[in-house]
């Protein structure tokens, strides 16, 4: 087990089903929160909640303007706006250009998680076509956290982990069956 504060995914093409995967492996005891960035293309993030919260032993909802982050609770990044962590473990939505060409963007999120929990982060990048989610898993390994990358092998669409792979490296890089139960057991007692 690992002083882990906060879990912070991304994932793009091949998400969905790779999330509800994820989620669904999870122990519903799991205190930390789980922050997600999908690139979804929908127009709303609420269906991604609803999908997502039936598979999830945990609740699953939106990330909100300046809500505080709910350990416990898989957080949403909402279309259409970058998600960040605040010092204060609040969030703060933007709408600055894209990053990667994405918004949200993965590496956003995960820069700015990486600057507010340090070492206690995991960082977990999954299948998807883009490069979104190498420098933000580069950065959470530079400030001491832990990253966990998709076999790219395993993942529907190899592009995102392969490219956290040779951007970031990582501490981990399993099949997706895998993650569930390596992040319970880095993350419970």
């Amino acid at each position: 087990m690992m002083n882990a504060a906060a879990i912070v995914v991304g994932c793009s093409t091949g998400g969905l089903d790779a999330l509800k995967l994820l989620l669904g492996g999870l122990d519903r005891r799991l205190p930390q929160p789980l922050l997600v960035c999908c690139h979804t293309g929908s127009e709303t993030i609420e269906l991604l909640c609803e999908l997502l919260g039936r598979v999830s032993a945990l609740p699953v909802i939106a990330a909100a303007e300046r809500h505080a982050v709910r350990g416990g609770h898989v957080q949403l990044a909402p279309t259409g706006y970058h998600l960040l962590v605040e010092p204060d473990r609040r969030f703060a939505l933007t709408t600055d250009p894209r990053v990667n060409h994405s918004r949200p963007s993965i590496d956003v999120l995960f820069a700015s998680a990486a600057t507010v929990w340090r070492e206690a982060l995991i960082g977990v990048v999954l299948t998807g076509a883009s490069a979104d989610g190498a420098e933000g898993l580069r950065l959470v390994r530079r400030a001491g956290g832990c990253a966990i990358v998709q076999s790219p092998a395993d993942a529907q669409i190899p592009v995102m982990p392969q490219a956290a792979l040779d951007r970031a490296g990582a501490d981990y890089c399993v099949p997706l069956n895998d993650i569930p139960p390596l992040l319970n057991r880095l993350c419970l007692p």
